[in-house]
């Protein structure tokens, strides 16, 4: 008898420390899981990496409008060139040009060129084939050059290529809640401002190009709205990743200054 009830009483230990160590176990999962859970975004830190991508976003738009757009430069004649009642211009972008033909009169008196170009007027516009049969377009009897446009174009795509990667990457950190992409993020971000503002330094030796392939026609040039669409996109950009810089820190700046300065008081 006693026999018997010192063996339940061995089973029964055994049991118990079984239940323990799977109990155990299971404590330590969900330790482990916690354990996991902390290494995710706080709210505080998700919405400043919202806000800073929301900037990103209004350089994104900026460039896409800019780039889109045939408003880079305006070429102008003299107002009195032609000797009569109208006069031309032409303004241009990355992919096409316009010859628009304004009437004299509905031009500023105190103006000596055509133009501006939002003035009313027969308007034709062509896309340029440096793209398909790699000829060089000619405006105003100048020719321009076209590995200076191609240069510029394929800037502005690298640019908007790397915008995308960015807007990914940005999208995978907030999705997983996870500070990982934030690095690769910032590195497009400023990589596409830098490409978008060395564009718009080769567009403009483009234009200075095309100005001295030829004097017999005096013509202004200026640049237009989309270029400062697009120079206001690239310093945005540049911004917006190194905001993700710093947030992809572990700790901010300013937070270990302030820590400095309360230790020391």
């Amino acid at each position: 008898m006693w026999s018997n009830f010192f063996v339940q009483q061995n089973e029964e230990g055994r049991m118990g420390v079984a239940g323990a160590g799977q109990g155990g176990g299971l404590v330590g999962m969900k330790g482990g899981r916690a354990q996991r859970r902390t290494h995710k975004m706080s709210d505080s830190k998700e919405g400043k990496i919202k806000l800073a991508f929301f900037v990103s976003i209004i350089g994104v738009t900026l460039t896409v409008l800019g780039t889109g757009t045939e408003f880079w430069v305006e070429l102008a004649q003299p107002k009195n060139f032609s000797s009569n009642q109208t006069c031309q211009m032409a303004h241009y972008g990355l992919w096409k040009g316009c010859i628009r033909t304004l009437w004299v009169a509905d031009i500023d008196p105190e103006r000596t060129s055509c133009g501006p170009a939002e003035l009313p007027g027969e308007s034709n516009c062509t896309y340029f084939k440096f793209f398909t049969s790699g000829e060089n377009a000619v405006i105003f009897q100048k020719t321009t050059n076209k590995n200076l446009n191609l240069a510029a174009a394929i800037l502005a795509l690298l640019s908007l290529t790397m915008m995308a990667m960015g807007s990914i990457c940005i999208a995978m950190s907030l999705s997983q809640g996870v500070p990982f992409f934030l690095k690769p993020a910032s590195f497009c971000f400023i990589l596409s401002g830098v490409l978008i503002l060395l564009s718009i330094l080769i567009f403009h030796q483009s234009v200075l190009a095309l100005l001295s392939s030829n004097h017999s026609i005096p013509l202004y040039h200026e640049l237009s709205w989309s270029v400062a669409c697009v120079g206001s996109a690239g310093a945005t950009l540049i911004f917006g990743g190194f905001l993700f810089t710093i947030l992809s820190l572990p700790f901010s700046p300013w937070q270990k200054c302030l820590s400095h300065k309360n230790s020391a008081s």
